[in-house]
């Protein structure tokens, strides 16, 4: 791979969930949660991925760290397609950050156990290598030495997800998956959590891809965005651009209806808030029945992502978007 190109690729990813046949022989319905998803993710930048509950963001986000295999597709890193490779070479190099950072930490293993089981299965460093990492590591966390030796339960929200964080950095990885890692946190602790991994991000070369339903989240930390509706991904761009000039209708919609800092919160009327039958997806553009610029074409045919600047760095899959 070239030093100009991606890190990682993500070629025409979907998860499929259901269908086959029952030993009557009728058929099963079927839902395709993510559908022909493609990304490149640049060394370095913090790529958030945004949209309404049940878009697709989680499901995506656990194919890209393998706790979840695609339907078909491809997930590339310095060119290696890892989602051939099995769950073990994405967990070297893509790690995750879960929503709930209590939940998430093994309540009857302590701290240092949970720290050193990435170090001894994915690293395999022996027993003084983990104990000089885990020094540096709970330092640059925030936490004291002495929580090692503790219980999830003995730590708060914000506590526990510095140890979830720390548990991502463990086995050392390219790319971290952050899965509205502060949603469950209080607003004051939010703002420590972001700080702390824009620091760890400078400090290590860490890329992230950071899924948020919160536009104000991911408008402070995101280099670039992609919005996702439906399973796909209908609009990408740099994150200034995008939330200054959006050209999806959906995006606009998403904008113009959270309360974003310093933008006057606007009317959203006329919008249904319906998302179409999972089970039953309508031709053309799925987001065309609560468009207000939707014609006879979107209905028939789903819109390309393309290339909507002179750079090509604004993408959106509409035939009619607000540029125009």
């Amino acid at each position: 791979m070239s030093e100009t190109g991606p890190l990682m690729e993500i070629r025409d990813l979907a998860r499929s969930f259901g269908g086959g046949r029952t030993i009557f022989g009728t058929k099963k319905p079927q839902l395709t949660a993510v559908r022909g998803v493609s990304l490149d993710l640049t060394k370095g930048e913090t790529l958030g991925i945004v949209g309404e509950s049940g878009c697709g963001k989680s499901t995506l986000a656990r194919m890209l760290v393998g706790l979840d295999r695609p339907t078909r597709g491809a997930i590339r890193l310095d060119g290696e397609d890892l989602s051939a490779s099995g769950t073990q070479a994405l967990a070297r190099r893509v790690q995750y950050v879960f929503q709930d950072p209590v939940s998430s930490l093994n309540p009857r293993q302590t701290i240092r156990a949970i720290l050193e089981a990435p170090m001894r299965h994915l690293l395999g460093l022996g027993k003084d290598q983990r104990k000089a990492r885990l020094e540096t590591l709970i330092e640059d966390v925030n936490l004291r030495p002495e929580f090692l030796d503790r219980y999830p339960h003995e730590f708060s929200g914000g506590q526990a997800q510095r140890i979830g964080i720390a548990r991502a950095l463990a086995a050392e990885p390219d790319v971290v998956v952050l899965d509205e890692p502060v949603s469950a946190l209080d607003v004051s602790v939010q703002a420590q959590v972001l700080n702390l991994l824009d620091r760890l991000k400078r400090d290590r070369g860490l890329t992230y891809v950071f899924i948020s339903h919160d536009l104000a989240v991911v408008e402070s930390v995101a280099t670039r965005v992609a919005v996702m509706y439906f399973g796909e991904i209908v609009e990408t761009a740099p994150a200034r651009d995008l939330f200054r000039a959006p050209l999806h209708p959906y995006t606009d919609l998403l904008i113009r209806s959270a309360p974003v800092p310093n933008r006057k919160r606007q009317a959203t009327s006329g919008d249904s808030g319906e998302l179409p039958d999972p089970y039953d997806p309508p031709p053309g553009c799925p987001f065309a029945p609560r468009c207000p610029r939707a014609e006879a074409d979107c209905r028939e045919a789903m819109p390309p992502l393309e290339p909507r600047d002179r750079g090509g760095a604004h993408r959106a899959a509409c035939f009619h978007p607000l540029a125009d």
